[in-house]
């Protein structure tokens, strides 16, 4: 596949790395030259210089040929006029554009990006994506990651293991006997910051950060298997008033009646035009690092504060200070990925990263065959994909026993009709049905084609 990638910053040089660890053909557009040579120096791809939209510089990168555009430079506008001229001159059949202004986004606009004005296929805002995916956090008290797949039937879920849980030294062959009835699969370990794809011998240990696939229906036996019981979050405070904190409440407010949640932003202006949008969200106006504000936003009854500023140390500083207080959880939004190996020893619960939220998103769009759904786990280490199984797909109609899969690919759940299935050994994958798989990166495109529909099933 011949992939155009607009930007050079961390959501595109990661969208190129992907990409090229698979074998595809990526030219990256930047008008930094220091960002290009970066990428030249570290990644095999074709990198140029010059202005995204510009039709000779589309025309320099392969557009006529191209397969796919992929628009993430830092302005709305450069990325919306490039898909646009992909279209036009040069018939690139998938545009992909990352749009953030949220004027851009509403739905009395929605007809902006129709073929018939602006045909730009998918549309990808890391404020609402960011906003979604700590809302899906909170829904699981205890977890630093959640992920929703099948409908929801399935859910991916990251937790730490304390030194209280009480199913670590113990192998993981071992669990279903524990727990014979509890549809859960452990599909990756994170320990000292080296990811492990585990076999059956492998034990989770104190301190491990470990991700499991679970029937959604036993989420809450599985964590507290985990050894995590916590309450959920009923009063939350979010730190920071911009389109991301604005888009969680906006998300609370919309999907989550019993939860009350308060904004503090510095910014008097914005808070003013924060409270204008928000129909039961208390907004303050203050620093969050003023222990005044804290004290009026009642942090010490708050069961969660979501720091989501500008500012990585803001953040951080932010939520360690609000569970000095008293607040029982803190979510923390962090741009530099050199912070994120440094926050656990915090005591901080869960880090976000828009970049990792923003490259998942893409990459949903981006890969082929019967992909349904992919989220990248823990700065790209592996991905988790949902997959429909067809008839022709080299998986279905023999025990998953007898099917050499690539090494560092695991299934970790079957839905059939509904229903979930844990894999086992002599476990048959039919037509139809909705496969849960985590795959290191580098084994991502076989996943893709052990789903791919082959020409003779036509």
């Amino acid at each position: 596949m011949k992939v155009i990638v607009c930007g050079a910053g961390q959501v595109g040089s990661n969208i190129a790395r992907y990409l090229a660890s698979e074998g595809n053909h990526v030219t990256v557009i930047d008008q930094s030259a220091e960002l290009i040579q970066k990428i030249s120096d570290t990644l095999d791809v074709q990198a140029m210089v010059g202005f995204a939209s510009h039709p000779n510089v589309l025309e320099a990168a392969g557009a006529a040929d191209a397969d796919m555009i992929i628009a993430v430079t830092l302005a709305d506008e450069v990325n919306m006029v490039a898909c646009q001229v992909a279209h036009s001159l040069f018939n690139v059949p998938t545009k992909i554009a990352r749009v953030r202004h949220q004027s851009y986004l509403q739905p009395i606009w929605a007809d902006l990006f129709s073929r018939e004005h602006m045909p730009i296929d998918v549309i990808i805002s890391p404020e609402i994506e960011v906003a979604r995916a700590i809302s899906r956090r909170m829904l699981v008290p205890g977890a630093f990651d959640m992920i929703p797949l099948a409908d929801g039937a399935v859910k991916v879920i990251g937790v730490v293991c304390g030194q209280s849980c009480p199913i670590i030294n113990t192998p993981l062959r071992q669990l279903t006997g524990l727990f014979p009835d509890l549809n859960i699969e452990v599909v990756a370990i994170v320990r000292n910051d080296r990811p492990i794809i585990p076999t059956g011998e492998d034990q989770m240990l104190a301190g491990d950060e470990v991700y499991f696939v679970a029937d959604t229906k036993h989420v809450a036996r599985a964590m507290a298997a985990f050894g995590h019981e916590e309450p959920e979050a009923r009063r939350v405070i979010i730190i920071g008033g911009g389109n991301i904190g604005l888009c969680l409440a906006e998300e609370i407010e919309a999907k989550h009646p019993h939860v009350s949640a308060r904004i503090v932003e510095v910014d008097r202006r914005r808070a003013q035009m924060v409270a204008q949008r928000l129909s039961r969200t208390m907004v303050l106006h203050g620093d969050g690092l003023d222990p005044e504000i804290l004290e009026e936003a009642n942090v010490r009854a708050s069961e969660a504060v979501v720091a989501v500023t500008n500012s990585d140390e803001g953040n951080i500083l932010a939520s360690l200070l609000a569970k000095r207080y008293g607040c029982q959880r803190a979510i923390t939004l962090i741009n530099k990925t050199t912070y994120q190996p440094l926050v656990q020893p915090l005591s901080i619960d869960a880090v976000v990263s828009p970049r990792s939220i923003t490259v998942s998103s893409i990459l949903q769009h981006v890969r082929r065959g019967r992909i349904k759904a992919v989220h990248s786990l823990r700065e790209g280490f592996a991905e988790v994909i949902e997959a429909e199984a067809l008839e022709t797909s080299s998986l279905i109609n023999t025990p998953l026993k007898d099917i050499r899969l690539p090494g560092g690919v695991i299934i970790g759940a079957i839905v059939r009709a509904g229903q979930v299935i844990i894999p086992r050994p002599s476990t048959v994958i039919k037509p139809n049905d909705r496969v849960i798989i985590l795959a290191e990166v580098g084994q991502v495109r076989k996943v893709e084609k052990m789903f791919a529909v082959r020409l003779e099933f036509f």
